[in-house]
């Protein structure tokens, strides 16, 4: 039996971006991945919002993903677009890129971290004790953990076998969604009736402005509605032949799919995120329509949530109770999301009252303070942690300010790479005292000359001090009296050195 300090059940963009944390902390994890490899089929996910593209930022690859994708406003509200251009971040802007791109850059930075992914295996059970997790994998082997990570989706074997609840609702819509040749050039785009939504395209595509241009090569995509909600049996070419005739009066000579899955809007949350030494994230702990996008930036932000916690507490730095902190931070999150997506699976029915009520909030979302609120809802910019009353920065994301230290300009995301908290100090040259903990916590010494500004709430108060966490939000504002830094620190960063 192979011990590991963490397994994590899923090579998806949660378990991936997991395992990369905890590589940067140096905590030996592996991760067990049921596909053979890394390719994925089909569609899933299309692009990375404005927060999950800071999120990469701060660990330094987030180029990677903008060389391999195309940058556009492609946030949006019920069929509202929400341009985030004038919100102030380097990237105020979403990314349209595809899933299995995402995937297969997360898996070349992890193994560059050398983590090691057992492809080719499932996790098939476990059993917790005292000491750890024995986890038992489909090909008779066994691994043995400190800690086991379900980000296996949202069937989630982890989830189900820690008896974890998993409440919600129940689908209302259902759509079949298929990577197919067709004879007959489809109308690509996204085209809505009576019996529901339907839309065509590939692949490759540019997008200029607005409009998404897309090139004939590869199979075309497809989706469309299906108004039975409660099919179980697997679906094929021929329902989907079926629903397009319904939809469209043809088929376009639809043949030979390569994929072909079917989606719902069934919304759930796991009523716990930890249980133990197990813990969920990413679809394992919430599912919901894929409307707005915004379920792969959810897993990815929960990964990042929890890998310096997890990290810190297998390295004995804090206390097992920190731990408690992820579902006290990233459950409210994602109740936010599910409501999210629910509102815009009920403005997107074509009956004559959703039209009407989605022609009014359509109006509203022109006023430009309703239009940042929930642009900073979809693009991931508005999370707040509850971290107490303060400045208005204390539980947000730090902003990725032009810094001017002793070593010449620097960003703040740079200081973040290697995932290690900041004491970024404004004020006088080390007139903050952080030696207790200077084998955990960065101390910058800098000045910055700008604004200090958040996406929706505009222009804050410059602060004298703030303590940056590994995942890019702050945990403490002060000054040089660092009144509560030592109460911040130790919370965050476990009690002080003593020498």
């Amino acid at each position: 039996m192979a011990d590991h300090a963490v397994v994590v059940a899923g090579a998806g963009p949660t378990g991936l971006m997991l395992a990369g944390e905890l590589a940067l902390a140096g905590v030996d994890v592996v991760v067990v991945e049921r596909r053979p490899n890394q390719e994925l089929s089909g569609a899933r996910a299309q692009g990375i919002s404005s927060r999950t593209i800071e999120v990469f930022d701060q660990r330094g690859i987030a180029d990677r993903f903008l060389t391999a994708g195309q940058t556009a406003q492609i946030a949006g509200f019920a069929l509202t677009r929400l341009d985030i251009g004038d919100f102030p971040t380097r990237h105020n802007y979403g990314l349209a890129l595809r899933q299995k791109h995402i995937e297969r850059i997360l898996a070349g930075w992890v193994t560059e971290l050398e983590v090691p992914i057992l492809y080719d295996r499932d996790v098939t059970g476990f059993a917790q004790h005292d000491a750890g997790v024995d986890v038992a994998l489909g090909d008779g082997q066994s691994l043995r953990a400190r800690y086991l990570v379900g980000c296996d989706g949202g069937r989630s074997l982890v989830r189900k076998t820690a008896g974890i609840d998993f409440p919600g609702w129940d689908p209302t819509t259902s759509n079949i969604l298929a990577d197919v040749e067709m004879t007959e050039k489809p109308p690509y785009g996204v085209h809505r009736s009576a019996a529901g939504t339907y839309a065509f395209g590939r692949s490759e595509y540019e997008i200029k402005g607005s409009e998404i241009l897309y090139k004939d090569v590869g199979p075309i995509g497809v989706m469309v509605t299906e108004p039975n909600t409660n099919a179980t049996a697997e679906p094929t070419l021929h329902d989907l032949k079926k629903l397009l005739v319904a939809a469209c009066g043809t088929d376009y000579g639809a043949h030979s799919p390569t994929w072909i899955t079917r989606f719902t809007d069934m919304t759930r949350q796991a009523a716990q995120y930890r249980r133990g030494r197990v813990l969920l994230a990413g679809d394992a702990a919430h599912v919901h329509s894929p409307i707005g996008g915004l379920g792969l930036g959810t897993g990815v932000q929960d990964a990042v949530n929890l890998g310096w916690k997890l990290a810190q507490v297998i390295k004995g730095t804090s206390p097992d109770s920190l731990l408690d902190t992820y579902h006290a931070e990233r459950h409210p999150v994602g109740a936010r999301v599910l409501k999210a997506t629910m509102a815009q699976v009920a403005l997107h029915r074509e009956d004559a009252r959703t039209l009407a009520a989605r022609e009014i909030v359509g109006d509203l979302l022109k006023l430009e303070e309703a239009r940042k609120h929930i642009a900073g809802l979809m693009s991931g910019l508005d999370i707040r942690y509850e971290l107490g009353q303060g400045h208005p920065l204390l539980g947000r994301r730090m902003p990725d300010l032009e810094l001017v230290t002793a070593r010449g300009p620097r960003r703040v995301f740079g200081f973040l790479h290697a995932a290690r908290p900041v004491l970024l100090d404004l004020a006088a040259p080390r007139a903050i005292d952080i030696t207790p903990w200077s084998d955990r916590v960065q101390y910058v010494d800098a000045t910055h000359a700008g604004k200090w500004e958040l996406p929706v709430l505009g222009e804050v108060t410059a602060p004298a001090a703030v303590l940056i966490r590994p995942d890019g939000y702050v945990a403490w504002v002060g000054d040089t009296t660092a009144q509560g830094l030592t109460e911040a620190l130790t919370t965050w960063f476990g009690p002080p050195t003593t020498r």
